[in-house]
């Protein structure tokens, strides 16, 4: 089973990020305009899932804007940031930070992503959030890429989350 560290304690998740090749589970969250939205929204699109505990933490919201950065120009591709945050607070950091390639996604009222990604914490001070995660799904919905980050204040490798679409960034 997989874990996660917080704080020099290693604590349990529930299953496992799902498999390359796979075909992803769709998904119901919702955006910051109070929406529900599922895989349905992004059809035709590449997607990079990164999933996070908040993006009021120093290492999820670094994530955010890197991945936002990293995303300039590229019209085929949709970046969701899924947290359990509630849609005002994804809102409010994408616009203090001017965040405009990726989607602020909460699952707050949704239960069921943390399991069918295999993300949800199960015990400790973070237990009911999600770990930090990737997963990279083409324009089918298969998983082509995906990472479990052990380490809560370890930051995703953004190379191989865009090699797996095919696209080269420069950090």
């Amino acid at each position: 089973m997989p874990k996660i560290i917080f704080n020099n304690t290693s604590y349990r998740t529930h299953g496992d990020l799902p498999a390359t090749g796979s075909h992803a589970p769709d998904v119901s969250l919702v955006n910051t305009e109070l929406q529900n939205v599922s895989f349905a929204n992004w059809m035709g699109k590449r997607k990079i899932l990164n999933i996070f505990v908040s993006v009021d933490t120093e290492t999820c919201a670094k994530s955010v804007v890197e991945f936002n950065r990293y995303a300039n120009d590229i019209e085929d591709l949709v970046l969701l940031m899924v947290s359990y945050d509630l849609p005002f607070a994804h809102k409010r950091f994408l616009d203090t930070n001017q965040l405009t390639n990726v989607v602020g996604l909460s699952a707050i009222r949704h239960a069921g992503f943390g399991e069918n990604y295999g993300v949800m914490i199960l015990e400790g001070p973070l237990a009911g959030m999600f770990a930090r995660a990737v997963v990279v799904v083409d324009e089918n919905n298969t998983v082509v890429y995906q990472e479990h980050i052990e380490d809560i204040n370890q930051e995703p490798d953004y190379r191989a989350a865009f090699r797996a679409l095919g696209i080269n960034i420069d950090e």
